[in-house]
């Protein structure tokens, strides 16, 4: 089992080729039945009149590291997956962008189904992860987890 503890930020947005880099390193895997795989996106949602262009994602990183890890000794603990990776953003992510990038791993899907859930879940409650919401008009307001 990959159980690391390991820096989970990644500055900017997440790419489409580190995802699909991160699925294939995991071809030789062959105990692997499922994965299960969260991408978070910024919105370009609509508040009093004005857009969301981006969001600038802030943490106080050696707290939410430790959240993080807490979050995958649970996981590991309470279902029978294989591996697990959680990659976040910090900084500026445009409307359109990924900025949470969560993959689980298991031999069977309900499993990687359960435990992929349970881990967005806990990061949205529990990881202090800060974002400013930027509008178009470059005002900005603080966005709240829901």
């Amino acid at each position: 089992m990959e159980k690391k503890k390991k820096n989970v930020f990644v500055e900017g947005p997440v790419s489409p080729t580190f995802i699909a880099d991160a699925i294939a390193k995991h071809q030789s895997k062959t105990q692997i039945g499922a994965h299960d795989i969260f991408l978070g996106q910024v919105r370009a949602d609509e508040i009093d009149g004005k857009t969301v262009g981006a969001i600038e994602y802030t943490a106080y990183e050696e707290m939410a590291n430790l959240k993080f890890y807490e979050i995958r000794e649970r996981t590991f603990s309470k279902f029978e997956i294989t591996c697990m990776h959680i990659y976040h953003s910090l900084g500026k992510v445009n409307a359109g962008e990924i900025c949470l990038f969560v993959f689980v791993s298991s031999p069977h899907r309900r499993t990687a189904f359960e435990a992929l859930e349970y881990v967005v879940e806990e990061i949205k409650s529990q990881v202090p992860v800060f974002g400013k919401e930027l509008f178009e008009d470059d005002s900005y307001q603080w966005k709240v987890n829901t």
